[in-house]
């Protein structure tokens, strides 16, 4: 089965609801953020952790593992499948 989309919103943009709802229901998926002032650095900084355990053979995958849970910020509007 294929997994659901979902959005991860990051950034000045993610911190106004209406947007996020938009962009919801724009793609029908639930939109999720992150409590982080500078996603890139944070992105930046996962993948410099993975480059000096890459030699043991962890993945990027893994070490992203260790970020916090995005949390849920807006659903689709009921219907918006339909518009």
């Amino acid at each position: 089965a294929v997994p659901r989309t979902r959005i991860l919103a990051t950034g000045g943009a993610s911190h106004n609801e209406k947007i996020l709802q938009v962009l919801s229901d724009v793609f029908n998926a639930p939109v999720y953020t992150i409590d982080t002032a500078n996603s890139a650095c944070l992105g930046s900084a996962y993948r410099a952790i993975h480059g000096l355990v890459a030699e043991t053979g962890v993945s990027l995958a893994e070490v992203v593992k260790l970020a916090p849970e995005p949390r849920l910020a807006v659903t689709p509007t009921a219907g918006v499948e339909e518009v």
